[in-house]
């Protein structure tokens, strides 16, 4: 039980602006397609005395849809030297910076006859994106109690999902989805960055990271009795002081800084590798399967967007459910569980479409697999993968951490986007092997070498890792290359 409503209303103020925004204007950009390549169409008829060929339109759009993830790759970029210089908290709501200028230019674009405005707004709304996926999980893991921070940081995945719902939602024709209104949608995003705007300031900064970066202990302290709600804080601010003596004198980390150094190799193998899959596992494109299968199916044409809510609503409901069990089953199972069964049901998955025009009941075996396979996600993957860079690196790594996790799965989800459709056309009905085997590795990856977080303090898990860091290191004792490699890198 959370002992203060300070820290619930902390976590919806920091949500609503943050990772919401992620899932919103993901899926915010499907329901208007046709009509903004319409739009580009007599666009450059107007502008050229000619339209534009079928092939040129496609690749325009590629470039609008492709622009949200450079621009999330240049927020996880940035988000780092944001969340060490500016804090977390004054982060997040700088960001809205992005997303009122991707408003307004989306929102102004037809009106202005510029189809690159509408590129130019997917570029900056994956900015904010970029920014708040890697800095919203550190704001709030920093500032949970130690027993409640899976939970607590796991709500960045809650409001993703919660975006990507209402995102499907306002799309439809009937509210924001219509030819006319197009616009309005593109601009909506706006509404959640004005009551973060509103929402926020009221509430603390991270108590780690004004005691630990800023040295500054008055307002630690003022920070934990606002979101705890009680003064007996020392316990938790004995475990805060020991973290910053162990920290003492090191500054904030570089990217490349924690690749040098062999005392984190295992943290970083472990993030890598999860931040990789999260996005090469094929979730996303289970959903631009959805609407095919949905079809073949036999649901009408008119109906497939309210069944495609569907699809979202199960990744909201999973994770909200991870959130409330993170705590209780580890991070171990959860990741685990979700990928045997999305390897599990990506079998399952490529046999019925194989079998689709044959047996009259295998499509609707594949719908069953498509809310299966996204449920498997929501369950452990989806959430859990954002939690673990706070929990395994200390202070003076973390942001450094979150920018290579960001930068792997904005680079992968733009890798993902532009590679399914050549898989699928080589593949055909087998075109999810390629995700099956990530499943699988990345399985046996968490089975064999992820140790448990769950309930320990974030100094407990660095000894843990220390000690793996170290057994790897006295196992090959006698070899002396990295060393002498290390000396002539500069």
């Amino acid at each position: 039980q959370l002992q203060n409503k300070i820290l619930i209303l902390t976590i919806c103020a920091a949500g609503i602006g943050g990772t919401f925004q992620y899932g919103y204007n993901l899926s915010i950009i499907n329901a208007p397609a046709s009509y903004i390549q319409m739009f580009m169409n007599t666009t450059w008829l107007e502008r050229m005395g000619a339209p534009l060929e079928s092939n040129v339109i496609l690749l325009l759009w590629s470039f609008t849809v492709s622009a949200y993830p450079l621009g999330g790759l240049t927020g996880a970029v940035v988000a780092g030297p944001m969340a060490i210089m500016l804090g977390r908290k004054m982060s997040l709501l700088l960001n809205n910076v992005f997303v009122i200028i991707a408003a307004a230019l989306s929102g102004f674009s037809r009106m202005a006859k510029s189809f690159e405005m509408i590129m130019l707004s997917r570029f900056f709304t994956g900015v904010n994106a970029g920014v708040s996926m890697n800095i919203q999980p550190m704001y709030l893991a920093e500032s949970a109690p130690k027993k409640l921070r899976g939970a607590v940081a796991l709500t960045s995945a809650s409001f993703t999902a919660l975006g990507l719902v209402l995102g499907q939602v306002v799309g439809l024709r009937e509210l924001l989805g219509g030819e006319e209104s197009w616009p309005f949608l593109l601009a909506s995003n706006v509404v959640p960055a004005l009551i973060q705007l509103t929402a926020l300031p009221w509430f603390p900064e991270s108590p780690r990271y004004l005691l630990i970066d800023r040295g500054d202990k008055e307002s630690c302290i003022s920070a934990l009795q606002k979101l705890r709600g009680t003064s007996d804080l020392s316990a938790e601010l004995e475990e805060m002081l020991a973290e910053q003596a162990a920290v003492k004198g090191q500054r904030a980390k570089n990217p490349w800084e924690l690749f040098q150094n062999p005392a984190l190799r295992w943290q970083l193998l472990s993030i890598v590798v999860l931040s990789s899959a999260m996005q090469l596992c094929g979730n996303d494109s289970m959903y631009s399967y959805a609407a095919y299968v949905f079809e073949v199916a036999g649901i009408p044409q008119d109906k497939i967007p309210y069944v495609v809510i569907g699809t979202g609503s199960c990744e909201l409901i999973t994770s909200v459910t991870c959130n409330m069990i993170i705590d209780y089953a580890g991070r171990r199972p959860l990741l685990l569980g979700g990928y045997i069964f999305m390897a599990g049901w990506a079998i399952v998955f490529m046999v019925a479409l194989s079998q689709q025009t044959q047996i009259s009941w295998m499509p609707y075996l594949s719908m069953a697999c498509i809310f299966a396979y996204i449920l498997s996600f929501g369950i452990g993957p989806a959430g859990v993968t954002g939690v673990l860079p706070t929990e395994v690196f200390d202070q003076m790594s973390r942001p450094a951490a979150y920018m290579i996790c960001g930068s792997l799965l904005w680079f992968n989800l733009f890798l993902v986007g532009t590679a399914f459709p050549f898989v699928v056309k080589s593949l055909a009905h087998f075109c999810y092997i390629p995700f099956l085997v990530v499943c699988v590795c990345t399985a046996l990856y968490v089975w064999f070498f992820l140790p448990e977080t769950k309930g320990k303090s974030f100094l407990e898990i660095s000894e843990e890792f220390r000690k793996r860091n170290f057994k790897t290191k006295s196992r090959a004792g006698f070899y002396k290359g990295p060393e002498e490699i290390k000396t002539t890198t500069l």
